[in-house]
């Protein structure tokens, strides 16, 4: 049966084949972006470093890491007007848009051969126009211009946020104005190649002429780069405009780097934006932004899966010059899928899809009932917490228990209260998040420990070890109580210690599954106390059944029930309500969560302290003055002819318990006449 250990190890080696390379030189064997020196050990070649840290090494699952040169502690300086680009074994510096080298170059090393100087627009596509006045065929020309464009592109954008935002924007708006311009052109100067298209990794264009005169209701659908347009033969073929008509659509990979999601005129704090698709343009001969007779009909692709809470806008770019920004006017959304946005607009400019993380406003009620709720669970949390401490007359392994429990729901809740949404200072948002994860993490794990101990108290009512549930518990409780939890945040926040806070709470963030480090053991748990608490409740019921039918007979069925009951808050099984707030009933669970769990220091105060007889005498000794101690048991009832008759009691353990039923069914059996006893079992006044 030892084969299937081997298959984690089997996978690990096998998907490391396609990271090692081997360099071999006599013995030796390095991994990729190394080679071997003397035979013997590995080195990194020249931009890498070993993840170790070590020059040179022998261990072939070492691994060597680019160094990147633009950031700190290097952070290679290059100049006025010019940053630094960190690529694969290297980088080299570039002019901002907006600027070029005096010599032609697109790159250079260093500082001392920076000469960025400003440039116009204009000149930026230059090359473009003189490949459009060329007499080269029509396919060549089209695809020069997207040769063309593709190195001035890749050169400028793939450095999000370079240069001033207006020059930005103005360099932007000339060069989607441009390269329309230059489209158009080369398609109607070869009226007879009715449809073309050119792609590469940056750009993609395809160009349409209409030469004849077309239905109304005809509509020709052009796609680059899984976008495509859809748009009304009439708006093509415009009556004022002499000869064929030409429609351009354009898609753009990697322009939206810099015309990002900071160009939206509408950005507001309560909506987190981002683009989500390539930019795209849609011309014709026609001025731009020109309204038209029918919408036009623009379909994206989605660059990252839009989620439930995100919402699309569809935008245009609104030509301003230096102000030119995204904006909504005349676009609409029709539909959004996870990977499709379908918008309606009643223009042709450039286009694109952001979507927006709306900002939930919270339910006042919700928010109400939330603070009230947790206001009184603090104040019972507290009063329970020093009866455990101060009260010496119910201090055992169940008591201290209870005590550690009340006490990390209470600095879990007053920290939930006070602090879950400081979120303007990051680093203390962060600091936040990770103390709400232990706290609650290890408020779960005392109430799985409270369910063990529940679980083997009523398992010895039927065995005569009773002693070792203390001895056992005392070991663990501790160590499990605040380790394990300890564990687990360490663990979480080395890992990913970015996704500690979120813009709107100090919470797990949700990216990566890392809310998981939270909800799988908490899942777990749940899962546990629940079975737990059934194999109580069976337990006890089978041990109540084999008692005399007259003795077994409960006095108090109803608070026998309700502690029952009581336990499933305690044991935090109904925390499972806020993994069931989806779909339709998520507004529902959402208040029957914050009600019921609100309310779990309230009856870990009424159920171990109200409701115990020993609490009660001892608050009663403290209101009045101290008067004679009497003998208690858990409740009995005289026959009219009897004596006061004794009953089991659980005050003294499992061991007493057993041997004083034992005692009272062999009295009764052989009794003529039975007194007329009603035995009050309480179970879980024991635990």
């Amino acid at each position: 049966m030892r084969g299937p250990s081997f298959l984690p190890g089997l996978f690990f080696l096998l998907s490391l084949s396609e990271v090692i390379i081997h360099k071999t030189k006599a013995s030796c064997t390095c991994p990729q972006h190394a080679y071997c020196v003397n035979g013997t050990q590995c080195t990194c070649d020249h931009g890498y470093v070993s993840r170790s840290g070590k020059e040179f090494f022998t261990f072939p699952l070492n691994t060597c890491e680019d160094i990147d040169e633009c950031k700190p502690p290097i952070n290679i300086y290059c100049g006025t007007n010019a940053v630094c680009q960190n690529v694969n074994g290297g980088f080299h510096c570039l002019c901002n848009p907006g600027y070029k080298l005096l010599s032609g170059d697109t790159q250079f090393q260093n500082s001392n051969e920076n000469t960025c100087q400003k440039t116009t627009s204009s000149t930026t596509t230059e090359g473009m126009k003189n490949v459009s006045r060329s007499p080269a065929p029509e396919p060549s020309q089209l695809q020069s211009v997207v040769e063309t464009f593709k190195s001035f592109l890749t050169n400028y954008t793939t450095l999000p946020g370079m240069g001033e935002k207006g020059e930005v924007a103005s360099w932007a708006t000339t060069v989607l104005q441009d390269v329309e311009s230059e489209a158009l052109q080369i398609a109607l100067k070869f009226p007879e190649q009715k449809i073309q298209k050119i792609h590469n990794s940056i750009m993609a264009i395809e160009t349409r002429v209409v030469t004849d005169n077309c239905s109304e209701e005809q509509i020709f659908s052009l796609n680059t780069h899984m976008n495509s347009v859809d748009i009304h033969c009439d708006d093509i073929v415009q009556e004022n405009i002499q000869g064929p008509s030409a429609i351009a659509f354009i898609s753009y990979s990697s322009l939206g780097n810099i015309t990002n999601e900071t160009f939206f005129e509408e950005a507001n704090e309560k909506e987190q934006v981002y683009l989500n698709s390539q930019v795209v343009s849609a011309a014709i001969r026609s001025p731009r932004n020109t309204s038209l007779s029918k919408s036009v009909i623009l379909s994206f692709q989605q660059m990252k899966m839009k989620t439930s809470s995100e919402k699309a806008i569809c935008v245009y770019w609104k030509s301003t010059g230096e102000h030119s920004q995204w904006s909504r006017d005349g676009c609409f959304l029709i539909q959004a899928n996870e990977s499709h946005t379908i918008c309606n607009c009643t223009h042709l400019s450039s286009f694109a899809v952001l979507m927006a993380l709306t900002k939930q406003e919270d339910d006042p009620v919700l928010a109400v009932i939330t603070y009230m709720g947790l206001s009184l669970s603090l104040l019972c949390l507290l009063l329970a917490a020093l009866t455990f401490l101060l009260c010496k007359a119910i201090q055992n392994t169940s008591t201290s228990l209870h005590l550690q429990l009340s006490i990390c729901l209470f600095l879990a809740h007053l920290l939930f209260l006070t602090a879950i949404d400081k979120t303007k200072i990051k680093v203390l948002c962060a600091i936040i998040a990770g103390a709400l994860h232990y706290l609650y993490l290890a408020s779960f794990t005392w109430m799985l420990l409270e369910g063990l101990h529940l679980f083997l108290t009523a398992r010895n009512l039927t065995v005569v070890n009773y002693s070792s549930v203390n001895k056992f518990m005392k070991k663990l409780m501790f160590p499990v109580g605040y380790g394990v939890p300890a564990i687990i945040v360490a663990i979480s926040a080395a890992s990913r210690p970015h996704l500690y806070g979120t813009s709107n709470r100090c919470w797990l963030n949700l990216d990566k599954g890392f809310i998981w480090s939270f909800l799988g053991p908490v899942c777990a748990i749940i899962c546990v106390n629940l079975v737990i608490f059934l194999l109580v409740l069976w337990i006890l019921k089978k041990k109540l059944s084999s008692l005399n039918s007259e003795v077994s007979t409960i006095q108090n069925i109803r608070m026998l029930t309700f502690k029952a009951t009581a336990q499933l808050f305690i044991l935090g099984c109904t925390w499972c309500l806020g993994i069931l707030q989806v779909g339709p009933a998520a507004h529902v669970m959402a208040y029957l969560f914050t009600i019921i769990n609100s309310l779990q220091g309230f009856f870990i105060f009424l159920v171990y302290c109200l409701l115990s007889q020993q609490v009660r005498k001892w608050f009663g000794e403290i209101i009045t003055p101290k008067s004679e101690s009497g003998t208690y048991t858990l409740s009995t009832r005289f026959g009219t002819d009897s004596k006061p008759s004794q009953v089991p009691t659980l005050e003294y353990g499992p061991a007493r318990w057993r041997q004083e039923s034992r005692d009272l069914r062999t009295k009764w059996a052989t009794s003529p006449d039975p007194p007329g006893i009603i035995l009050s079992l309480d179970p879980f006044s024991l635990y």
